[in-house]
């Protein structure tokens, strides 16, 4: 797995295989050696060390507790015969996993691999091994340099990387703040929610260097359209990509909070909300870079009157942008039904002796804030958002029952990608349930004082199934 360009993953994946098989025949082992053990073992195996259940010969596994001090770093105890093998089976199945990855140099679809492969929380060797493959020599696998991926990400042609604007010192500083940002993602989900966090600053920061630079350069008045030349129209795709990625890292960073447990019930309202409009802003800029990008190529080819068919290719929405509509839904139905939850059945409040809602929403966002993402959001315009929510206008306008719709009509289009069908799958029974219970809660809900409402992580580790019952 160590050799450059990622060469030796296909013969990686056949040691791995074959070790396996090993652990798995050693795992089969346990009973006869159990058998021809000397004595009887009261506890079996399950904290013993050894596949009998006796002592090792020649080794204590409590040397390391009597010889360690007893300040930090203290002694860590030995796992069992049974976990050890347990450990090694995922650890082999994570390298697996990313001796089987191919290389794909398109930014989107590595993203995604890394956010789906955090998910089975991986131990610090596979993580590891996952950012030697992503990063080696200054370039995306060691094969290809970060230019050209940040040019193929913004949907850019390839012959750009002939022209100057790779000398350009901001596209440079970008460059390595891609880099980062990959070493990032491939920590564990604390640490990379903190500096994820801190980078954003660093992304805002480009981005408004960018911008200055395209002014500078070109006026105020320049736009793709216009036919200008080479170095506008390829700084204005990098402008809308770069915008982009902070979306996306942005609400990397909000989801990761519902992962690490950060939020408390009574702060879901204002997470939601925030994750909602985070969403809708990633939705506008990965349209738009589909639509820029889609207008410069139109521009390339022969003009031609435009076929009915084309209007309505072109009127359709692409399935990434569905996709987002679906969690943005989602994210509005919870935020707005945990707002009429408070102000109505006045239930969900938690007021704090130490932090008002207000400094709560600081302490959660203030990073994002920061960098002003998203621009002009702050507490008062949540507060203005979800002060007047309603049960009788969240029945009247049910979006859980859209998300359903948008997830139910998208699948089709995810038939050849697993991971993101899966997800659709359950945001859609997510929906479902939530709308169940968004009719229950209004019919009954300022009736029965009985009636309890929380929010499970059943199906989806960031979007919570309402679950209604009665106490």
């Amino acid at each position: 797995m160590r050799r450059p360009q990622g060469r030796g993953l296909e013969l990686a994946r056949k040691h791995i295989a074959s070790c396996i098989s090993e652990l798995g025949s050693i795992l089969n082992s346990a009973e006869f050696l159990m058998s021809n053990a000397y004595g009887t073992c009261e506890d079996g195996t399950e904290d013993r060390t050894t596949a009998s259940g006796r002592q090792a010969i020649g080794f204590d596994a409590n040397l390391n507790s009597r010889i360690s001090a007893p300040t930090p770093p203290r002694s860590i105890k030995i796992l069992s015969w049974k976990k050890a093998i347990e450990y090694f089976e995922k650890l082999l199945h994570h390298l697996d996993i990313i001796c089987s990855y191919l290389l794909d140099p398109s930014l989107d679809v590595l993203l995604r691999f890394v956010a789906q492969f955090q998910k089975a929380q991986p131990d610090l060797v596979a993580r590891v091994h996952l950012q030697l493959l992503l990063v080696q020599d200054g370039k995306l696998y060691g094969r290809y340099p970060i230019l050209a991926v940040i040019i193929r990400a913004a949907r850019l042609p390839e012959v750009i990387m002939r022209h100057d604007i790779q000398k350009n010192e901001y596209v440079v500083q970008l460059g390595q703040i891609v880099i980062n940002m990959l070493k990032v993602l491939c920590t564990n989900a604390a640490w990379q929610r903190r500096k994820l966090g801190k980078i954003l600053q660093d992304w805002r920061a480009i981005y408004v260097q960018l911008e200055l630079a395209f002014r500078k350069e070109f006026g105020e008045g320049s736009s793709i359209s216009n036919g200008e030349n080479a170095s506008a129209g390829i700084l204005k795709h990098i402008l809308i990509w770069v915008e982009e990625q902070t979306y996306w890292i942005a609400h990397r960073f909000l989801v990761l909070g519902f992962e690490l447990e950060l939020y408390s019930p009574s702060e879901y309202c204002m997470v939601y909300w925030y994750l909602y409009v985070v969403l809708i802003r990633l939705a506008e800029k990965t349209h738009l870079k589909m639509t820029v990008s889609d207008g410069s190529a139109k521009q390339k080819g022969k003009k031609r009157k435009d076929s009915p068919k084309d209007l309505a290719r072109e009127a359709r929405i692409p399935p990434a942008i569905s996709f987002l509509q679906c969690q943005i839904c989602l994210a509005e139905g919870l935020a707005l039904l945990l707002a009429a939850l408070r102000n109505e059945l006045m239930v969900l409040q938690s007021p704090s002796p130490f932090n008002s809602e207000h400094e709560r929403f600081i302490q959660h966002f203030e990073l994002l804030q920061k960098a002003c993402i998203p621009d002009l959001i702050s507490y008062p315009s949540f507060k203005e958002s979800t002060s007047h929510a309603r049960f009788s206008s969240l029945v009247m306008y049910n979006y859980f029952k859209d998300a359903q719709k948008i997830a139910k009509e998208v699948k089709s289009s995810f038939l050849n990608d697993p991971d993101r069908l899966a997800e659709l799958c359950i945001l859609e029974q997510v929906a479902e349930h939530n709308s169940v219970a968004l009719n229950v809660i209004s019919r009954v809900g300022a009736l029965d004082p009985s009636l309890k409402v929380s929010f499970e992580f059943i199906h989806h580790p960031c979007f919570a199934t309402v679950v209604v019952k009665r106490s």
